[in-house]
């Protein structure tokens, strides 16, 4: 089986050579990023690392990344989450090997592997949009603006938290992000009716009592929101279902009647750098066909996201932006987005040859690790 692993599908060139790095990657799009010299080489996504025969692969594909290409690592980079496979596989790997390690965050490492296939090396800002991640402070992020300069990463702003009922199975279950939204909103009674969900009651009592309703930034639960507010879905049969049903809604509409106005005053940005999108959420109320919503929703936050960015540009003198995340998979809001920010003097940064997904996760980890090294 070791002997029809694949090397890697994707070979870098980095902008000068560095003692090697061995990434391990993140836990549900697993890879693995091994540097030689001037170049970097990232595995295939080997999957969600949560199954045995998958970390099986996982650690076969390091050991036949580090036969092939006959280097030993100087460096381990892993995630900074300590209960992941990734995680445990690194610290593992160093104690055996007496090696240093270094923790990304998540998303510094996503907006790090943007940077690393550009050979970014002068400061950017970042903006990560994604499902979930663990940040520093030990919360769970997914909707951060950053600022990235070579190892070092300052979060800079985040999207309002927003709470997540029952946990984990929020993400898997639109109607309870919409539910989390009414709630947020002073609408809580309105859940039952507005869900039509079995259980309705009792997610509006935990929200009501903050019973087992962590919070988090994520972009990823905004869409889940939206998507469970205009009735595309309540239930995901597949990974990111409502983000992609809510997308496929704008797409329809904007094919037709192209893109339309941002709503006026949809959004608030505090002092702090915290935005809030609970106006355009709030929104979503069926005052208008549901394909029209969904791209006025598209619309909207790409105009919001441009305004973050570009007071975070002005204060910081910075107009440069890389970003990641697998929010930048949905192809209408990185085009919007794109546009609404070089509109305002701000060059973008984006994957190219990679995916902006976890996939390439491995990859920023090493970025962060080879500037480590030069500290």
């Amino acid at each position: 089986m070791t002997a029809a692993l694949p090397i890697a599908v994707h070979s870098l060139r980095l902008p000068h050579a560095w003692p090697s790095v061995l990434a391990f990657g993140a836990h549900f799009k697993g890879s693995v990023c091994l540097t030689r010299g001037d170049e970097a080489f990232l595995s295939p996504c080997i999957g969600a690392l949560d199954n045995a025969d998958n970390c099986a692969v996982f650690d076969q594909t390091i050991a036949r990344m580090l036969d092939l290409l006959d280097v030993e690592p100087a460096i381990l980079a892993h995630d900074l989450h300590p209960d992941y496979f990734s995680t445990r596989a690194a610290v593992e790997f160093a104690a055996e090997h007496g090696l240093p390690s270094v923790a990304v965050a998540h998303h510094h490492a996503h907006v790090a592997a943007v940077c690393a296939e550009h050979g970014a090396r002068n400061p950017v800002l970042g903006l990560a949009l994604d499902g979930v991640g663990l940040g520093p402070d030990g919360k769970a992020w997914g909707g951060e603006l950053l600022q990235l300069d070579a190892a070092q990463c300052e979060r800079l702003g985040h999207l309002r938290p927003l709470p997540l009922p029952g946990g984990d199975r929020a993400a898997r279950e639109p109607w309870r992000m919409a539910a989390s939204v009414l709630h947020e909103l002073g609408r809580n009674a309105e859940i039952g009716a507005r869900t039509q969900q079995r259980g309705a009651g009792m997610i509006a009592t935990m929200l009501e009592r903050e019973i087992n309703c962590p919070r988090s930034s994520s972009m990823g639960r905004v869409f889940d929101a939206a998507a469970g507010l205009l009735g595309l879905c309540a239930h995901m049969q597949y990974e990111a279902q409502a983000a992609i049903l809510l997308e496929q809604a704008a797409t329809r509409y904007i094919e037709t009647h192209g893109w339309p106005q941002p709503l006026e005053r949809a959004w608030s940005i505090d002092g702090e750098g915290r935005l809030d999108l609970l106006p355009l959420l709030a929104s979503l109320d069926g005052a208008v066909a549901v394909d029209q919503a969904a791209a006025r929703f598209h619309a909207t936050l790409a105009s919001a996201l441009g305004e973050w960015v570009a007071r975070a540009a002005g204060s910081s003198g910075i107009a440069t932006l890389a970003w990641g995340g697998g929010c930048f998979l949905n192809a209408l809001l990185s085009a919007r987005l794109r546009q609404e920010l070089e509109q305002r003097g701000i060059a973008v940064l984006a994957p190219m040859r990679l995916s902006p997904d976890d996939s390439a996760i491995a990859l920023g980890q090493a970025w962060v690790a080879l500037h480590t090294l030069e500290q």
